[in-house]
């Protein structure tokens, strides 16, 4: 088995998905959980190697906050967190920016693949495709 990911940066993982997805500060400790559990499912078919990286990309981001502000990123409000973040996605070093593309996607995959998120945006996908809607 592998070592999770998201339990050892879970404070800072929900401060960055608060930002990706403003609306994820609404969720409960149990939706939480569902993120991270989704998050982990997936995360647990890709080698080690992209795992680690994930979880330290997340405390990079952490650090380099801390270095930045004097504060951790978890104490940032969410403006700043957002134009930290923007900065991030927008770096010189690729590096980085494809860190912050492959975090983004994983909060998506996470928030997004909640049965109630698909509900509040609307999303009525159906294997029987258009068919379905008629």
């Amino acid at each position: 088995m592998s070592a999770p990911v998201i339990a050892p940066v879970r404070p800072a993982f929900q401060a960055l998905a608060t930002t990706i997805v403003p609306e994820a500060t609404r969720l409960t400790t149990g939706e939480w959980l569902e993120v991270e559990a989704i998050v982990e499912d997936y995360l647990s078919r890709r080698p080690e190697s992209i795992r680690r990286q994930l979880r330290l990309f997340v405390r990079v981001l952490g650090l380099a906050a801390l270095a930045r502000y004097g504060r951790p990123l978890v104490a940032l409000d969410p403006a700043t967190r957002t134009r930290f973040l923007a900065r991030v996605q927008d770096a010189p070093i690729l590096l980085l920016r494809r860190g912050f593309w492959g975090l983004r996607t994983m909060v998506y995959l996470g928030y997004y693949s909640r049965a109630e998120a698909a509900n509040e945006i609307g999303y009525r996908a159906n294997a029987r495709g258009w068919e379905a809607r008629r």
